[in-house]
């Protein structure tokens, strides 16, 4: 995802907005300490909600920090929702017509993979469908078997859609 030539890249983040591993790790290595000296001045962003920093050193001129739900937490298929919502939102405000996202939640976070492609599929359709930006969406997934459930989750969205 950090080579990816896009407006900005979507990164899984934690409310203290503190890059790690995982996803914000890799955006953290390729994209410098400056993106998270920007997440440090912002410092907090609540389950659900997105912010947006400079790309530092990638190709993407911003990076959307969303934050999605820990499995467990309760209420977490809204928090995952709100958080695609957001950062979507937050591509808009800002003009932006490319994003990258990761499967929000799935990794370290624990959600479960289908409930993750079925609320972000649907979360994704819809605000296309009532904003029409950003114009184009790329989800960027770790292995194949996750490819394989978004696929199955957008044929299934894309078909119930065309009854």
């Amino acid at each position: 995802m950090t080579e990816l030539d896009v407006d900005a890249i979507v990164n899984a983040a934690n409310e203290n907005l503190v890059m790690g591993g995982g996803v914000a790790g890799a955006i953290l290595r390729k994209g410098g300490q400056s993106i998270q000296n920007e997440c440090d001045r912002i410092g907090h962003t609540p389950t659900g909600t997105a912010v947006i920093t400079g790309g530092g050193r990638l190709k993407a001129k911003h990076v959307i920090h969303a934050v999605g739900p820990i499995n467990g937490t309760g209420n977490e298929d809204e928090k995952l929702e709100s958080a695609v919502l957001s950062a979507l939102t937050v591509a808009k405000e800002n003009g932006l017509r490319s994003i990258a996202l990761p499967a929000i939640s799935a990794g370290i976070f624990g959600f479960p993979k289908d409930r993750c492609a079925r609320i972000m599929i649907r979360t994704m359709l819809e605000y296309i469908g009532k904003n029409g930006e950003p114009k184009e969406i790329i989800i960027m997934l770790y292995d194949r078997p996750t490819l394989e459930i978004f696929e199955h989750e957008y044929n299934s969205s894309m078909n119930a859609r065309s009854r």
